[in-house]
């Protein structure tokens, strides 16, 4: 046979053979349910869910954040009112004892009484830190159309309990004190208020105020804490 022929022959028989493998390739590809195709649409179907699942999350974060801030806002004005009930509460209970202050103030059948000075609403607070305490009084001179005016200065007797032991201090002290911050002068009424110190870890059982003229003391009021 011709060598061409042959090589005919064989550029035949090669590209029969090349044909048939594409072919098996093909339809090895499809039998096991693969399709370049197929696989990107599936991917960009699966981005697609995935783009729509990230807006959905945002969308679900945003609303639940809003209805965290709603919260926060009803739970603010909440304490808002409730502080603004206390305030009134406050102010009304103020109001009751300024009214009875006033009517105290009212001129009364006894003349001796009228022209005594006196204490009214002694209020002990503690500070918080254990060992100072806020004062609050009202001193009120009943003297009628002929009152002087009352000069004279504050003396608290504050009992405490320190180390099991009770004790006894004066405020200001006796000696060595500064004691002009507790003079006064009044003609019809006055409000004193001040801080005072005992030891700390001490416990105040009660405190005397003692209105002082001249070293004598002209009124005084105990209250028990």
């Amino acid at each position: 046979m011709p060598w061409y022929w042959r090589a005919l022959t064989v550029i035949a028989i090669v590209s029969v053979s090349l044909a048939s493998a594409a072919w098996i390739y093909d339809a090895g590809r499809k039998i096991a349910g693969y399709h370049m195709d197929e696989s990107v649409g599936e991917i960009q179907s699966l981005r697609n869910y995935v783009m729509e699942l990230d807006a959905e999350l945002t969308k679900l974060r945003s609303l639940a954040g809003t209805g965290e801030s709603s919260l926060q806002i009803e739970r603010a004005t909440r304490m808002q009112l409730a502080n603004q009930v206390k305030i009134l509460e406050s102010e009304n209970a103020a109001l009751r004892e300024d009214l009875a202050f006033f009517e105290g103030l009212m001129p009364g059948g006894d003349p001796a009484e009228e022209a005594a000075v006196r204490i009214d609403r002694l209020r002990i607070e503690s500070l918080g830190n254990g060992s100072e305490y806020r004062y609050r009084l009202l001193v009120i001179n009943n003297g009628g159309r002929q009152v002087k005016e009352f000069r004279g200065n504050l003396q608290l007797q504050v009992k405490v309990r320190h180390e099991g032991k009770d004790a006894m201090i004066t405020v200001p002290p006796l000696a060595g004190g500064d004691s002009s911050v507790f003079r006064f002068e009044i003609k019809h009424f006055h409000r004193l208020e001040g801080v005072f110190s005992v030891p700390a870890g001490a416990n105040v059982l009660s405190v005397e105020a003692r209105l002082m003229q001249d070293g004598v003391v002209r009124a005084k009021q105990f209250l028990t804490l």
